[in-house]
C-alpha cells in the first residue's frame, strides 16, 4: 500500500486541475505545490540533518529576485530563473554554511535569522538594482492557471523524488548519523561541516527554484514579500512539523494542512461571518470576520500546539497512531 501511495497520489494530482476547473482552487493548489517544494528542502536539512534553519526566506528571495532581475536588467525570459534561482540561492548558502556551520543548536538558527535581515535589508536599500520597497512587476506569460500548476507539480514531485534518492544513498546516512550524535558520526570519520553543507545547498537549491516560480506565477515582489521571516521562513517550518519532520511525505501533508488553515482564516471561515453578516445586517459578525481574516498566525499556532500535543511526530510521523483512533472510532459508529 505504501508503494502505491505515491503512484496514486501522483494521478490524482494530474487529473485535478482537469477536473476542478475552478480558477480559485487551482491557484490554492499551486501554492500547495510550491510549498511541498520548500517544505521539502527544510525537512532535508532540519529534519533529516537535525540543523534547525530560520533561513529558507533567504533561499526564496534570492531565487524570486533572480528571476525578476533577469528579466529587468538584461531582457530576458523570467523563467530562466528556474535554472539560475536555485544556483544563485546555493551562492548564498555556500559561504554561509561555509561559516556558521562551525555553530551548533540555536546559534545556529540565530545566523540563520540574521540570514535573512541582511538579505531584506540589501534589497530594500540597493534600490538601483533592485527598485527597494517599490518592487519588481513582470507580465504573466499564461493566462490560465493550468500550465503554473503543472509546472508546480512538476518541480514537487521532482523534489520529493530528490530527497528519497538522496536519503536512500550514502549522503543521507551520513546526514541522519550527523542529525542523531554529530560527534559520534565524526568519531567514525565522517566530516560533518562538508555534509552538512551538502544538505544546506541541496536545500537552498530547492528552495530558490521555489522563489523563481513564486515570481513568474505572481508577476510581483517586493523585499518585505519575498524576505518575510513569518510568511515564508515560520511557514516551511510548520509545513515540516505538521507533517512530519523526517518523513518523505511531510512536507505533502503539511503543505496542505497549512495552505488549507491560512486561506481558512484569511477568507474568514471560507465568508462564513461576513454571509451571517449579510442575511441578518448584525455588524459584530463583519467585524469578527475581519480579525479572523488576519488572524491565521493564532491559528497557525493553535494548530502547531495541538500537533505537538498529540502527534509529536507530525501527521505522517504518527500515521499509525491516527489510524488506529480512526479505526476504534469507526468500529464504534458501526456497533448498534
Amino acid at each position: 500500500m505504501k508503494k502505491l501511495f505515491p503512484f496514486v497520489l501522483s494521478i490524482l494530482l494530474i487529473l485535478f486541475p482537469l477536473v476542478v476547473e475552478n480558477s480559485y482552487y487551482q491557484h490554492l493548489m499551486v501554492l500547495v505545490l510550491m510549498w511541498v517544494v520548500i517544505g521539502s528542502g527544510w525537512n532535508l536539512i532540519a529534519g533529516y540533518t537535525g540543523q534547525v534553519s530560520f533561513g529558507d526566506a533567504a533561499f526564496f528571495g534570492m531565487g524570486a529576485y533572480t528571476s525578476g532581475l533577469i528579466f529587468k536588467h538584461f531582457g530576458m525570459s523570467a523563467w530562466y530563473g528556474l535554472a539560475l534561482g536555485g544556483f544563485m540561492a546555493m551562492a548564498i548558502a555556500f559561504p554561509f554554511g561555509w561559516i556558521c556551520f562551525r555553530l551548533k543548536g540555536a546559534y545556529f538558527a540565530l545566523a540563520t535569522l540574521a540570514l535573512n535581515e541582511i538579505c531584506r535589508h540589501i534589497a530594500t536599500i540597493w534600490e538601483p538594482v533592485t527598485e527597494g520597497m517599490v518592487g519588481i512587476t513582470i507580465t504573466p506569460t499564461f493566462d490560465s492557471k493550468l500550465p503554473y500548476y503543472y509546472i508546480a507539480l512538476g518541480m514537487a514531485i521532482l523534489s520529493i523524488s530528490v530527497i528519497h534518492f538522496v536519503m536512500k544513498s550514502k549522503w543521507g546516512y551520513y546526514f541522519l548519523s550527523i542529525r542523531e550524535d554529530q560527534d559520534a558520526a565524526e568519531s567514525l570519520g565522517i566530516n560533518s561541516h562538508r555534509y552538512k553543507m551538502v544538505s544546506l545547498n541541496i536545500a537552498a537549491f530547492l528552495t530558490g527554484i521555489a522563489g523563481a516560480l513564486y515570481m513568474n506565477y505572481m508577476g510581483f515582489i517586493d523585499p518585505s514579500v519575498v524576505f518575510s521571516l513569518h510568511d515564508i521562513s515560520i511557514m516551511a517550518i510548520l509545513v515540516g512539523i505538521v507533517g512530519g519532520v523526517g518523513t518523505n511525505f511531510g512536507p505533502v501533508v503539511g503543505a496542505f494542512v497549512m495552505v488549507a488553515v491560512h486561506e481558512f482564516f484569511r477568507t474568514g471561515f471560507f465568508g462564513l461571518f461576513k454571509w451571517l453578516g449579510s442575511i441578518t445586517d448584525i455588524d459584530v459578525f463583519h467585524v469578527i470576520g475581519k480579525y479572523l481574516s488576519q488572524g491565521h498566525a493564532v491559528g497557525f499556532g493553535l494548530l502547531v500546539v495541538v500537533v505537538i500535543l498529540l502527534l509529536p511526530n507530525g501527521i505522517v510521523g504518527d500515521w499509525g497512531k491516527v489510524s488506529r483512533k480512526l479505526l476504534l472510532f469507526g468500529m464504534k459508529r458501526s456497533k448498534p
